[in-house]
């Protein structure tokens, strides 16, 4: 079966995500799996190595991480649902990287703070899964729940946006929270709109998404910066969940590379599902 992957660090926001998720995976009928790294030094005191002492520190966190797990499935009421955890030593980006590998994973969910701190994301681990790992990741403040009938936007631009195979099943399956399903398209285009490329665009996401209803709206960048475009039809269309595609050198891309994502995070408490091409 598909699972949702929660990277947790035992905090409120880590919480908020492993709810959202259980939410999420009781919907689309998923597993879950709750993973906490390790750092590769932390448990070791004063440089010295004892092998007794970490192997005991890590099964204390193992036993921490089922029991914090545990407790948010139950006060929840989601006990019906499968939900393992997993501790690894390393650095997040090589424990999901290796745990990816060998799993069905479909996303990765992570919580960070809320619209008052919500900037310090540049630098943070969720800033490192948006930018160096390549599986859709769902961000998730706290400030955002996981609505009955969900509005999904994707925003983009026809130019330099591909998405791939998994980024199709990601979206299809993110849109099966809905019936009939249906997609906000938010083409963000960074010269004037040429009415081929409109058309192809058009055209080509139609075939990428053959059953879904699209509805397809435009900005033209030059009449605003692209980060409070996308948030302005975010809040204008209730956006529940805003999807990007980050691809290098694409205006995606830049808004996640540069501190525009603050910008576009600090005026939007919705879930973002970033997808990589």
């Amino acid at each position: 079966m598909k699972q949702i992957l929660v990277a947790s660090d035992f905090s409120i926001n880590a919480s908020h995500a492993l709810r959202y998720a259980l939410s999420l995976a009781s919907r689309l009928h998923m597993e879950i799996a709750v993973v906490h790294a390790i750092h590769p030094t932390e448990g070791i005191n004063n440089s010295t190595y004892n092998a007794i002492f970490i192997e005991d520190y890590y099964a204390r966190k193992r036993a921490a991480l089922q029991e914090w797990t545990d407790q948010v499935v139950q006060e929840n009421k989601y006990n019906g649902l499968k939900v393992r955890s997993v501790v690894e030593v390393g650095y997040l980006r090589n424990v999901v990287t290796k745990y990816v590998e060998y799993t069905d994973v479909s996303f990765l969910v992570m919580g960070i703070t809320g619209a008052t701190g919500i900037k310090e994301i540049v630098g943070s681990n969720a800033s490192m899964a948006v930018t160096k790992l390549r599986i859709p990741t769902l961000i998730v403040p706290p400030e955002s729940n996981l609505s009955a009938i969900p509005v999904i936007t994707l925003a983009t631009d026809y130019k330099t946006t591909k998405l791939s195979v998994r980024d199709v099943k990601a979206l299809n399956r993110i849109l099966k929270l809905q019936y009939p399903t249906e997609l906000d398209i938010l083409d963000v285009s960074e010269r004037d709109l040429d009415e081929k490329l409109v058309r192809n665009g058009e055209t080509k996401m139609r075939q990428l998404l053959p059953n879904v209803t699209i509805n397809f709206n435009y900005v033209d960048e030059d009449d605003t910066r692209p980060s409070y475009a996308i948030v302005d039809f975010v809040e204008n269309y209730q956006t529940d969940i805003l999807c990007l595609v980050k691809r290098n050198h694409n205006m995606i891309y830049r808004l996640f590379a540069s501190s525009t994502v603050n910008e576009v995070l600090n005026r939007s408490v919705k879930a973002i599902l970033v997808l990589h091409e």
